[in-house]
């Protein structure tokens, strides 16, 4: 996270008076970042965007992806104001979770409709449910592989499963282990699944694996009582 100071200070150097916020959100601002699997979000709010100032970031952008980050989030002021209906996932992580590295605190006045909220969150659980399946197919004899797919996806589940207990009305904690733990109690099922695969990503000692096609089968159907849950909720909104 030490590049951070620098990625301000070479967007500042490259936008001048137009650069109006930079700021970090999701795992890194959230205390519960993994280098290994985690990334750096960063959302860099200009105020506007024309060829002008992409080409301007171009060598920013190649240079903090080359330090293993996903490129910048690039937003005129105006549509940060304005999107917040047509990604109230990715908003509502941004107000829970951030850090304002420049400028003006850009997302604390932006305001979350709750049935946008939920229905992108079942889009999204759906859409990651069935590109595991369809991507479990194609390896669910190597179980080496079949791990790694797990181990890949459990973060996004924990992210979704988070945003599935916000729009629930529970008090949803931040770190991973907790939200989990908060899911289990909630929906009354055992997440032992989720737990196994986070003791893994985070190399703990005398973790029990098991048979990984066994695991995928649990892990699999804590999933869909997820999205069965978080559709069931269209009825209490």
């Amino acid at each position: 996270m030490d590049g951070l100071n620098e990625l301000v200070t070479k967007l500042e150097r490259a936008y001048d008076g137009r650069l109006v916020s930079v700021v970090l959100y999701g795992s890194g601002a959230s205390g519960d970042y993994h280098g290994k699997f985690s990334d750096l979000n960063v959302l860099c709010v200009l105020k506007e965007i024309t060829p002008r100032e992409l080409g301007e970031g171009e060598p920013i952008i190649h240079w903090w992806r080359e330090q293993g980050n996903p490129a910048p989030l690039l937003m005129s002021e105006e549509e940060v104001h304005n999107s917040a209906d047509s990604f109230p996932i990715e908003f509502r992580d941004m107000k829970d979770h951030r850090q304002v590295l420049y400028g003006s605190d850009v997302i604390a006045h932006v305001n979350i409709d709750t049935k946008f909220y939920r229905a992108q969150i079942e889009h999204d659980l759906r859409a990651k449910l069935f590109r595991l399946r369809q991507q479990a197919a194609r390896v669910l004899s190597d179980p080496q592989a079949l791990l790694k797919l797990c181990l890949d996806s459990v973060s996004t589940f924990c992210v979704l499963a988070r945003h599935a207990l916000v729009v629930a009305g529970v008090d949803a904690k931040t770190q991973r282990r907790a939200v989990v733990e908060q899911l289990g109690h909630t929906l009354h099922m055992d997440v032992s699944p989720f737990e196994t695969l986070l003791d893994i990503r985070e190399d703990k000692s005398g973790s029990e694996l098991g048979d990984p096609r066994e695991l995928f089968a649990r892990y699999l159907d804590c999933v869909r009582r997820l999205v069965e849950f978080v559709d069931g909720l269209e009825r209490t909104i």
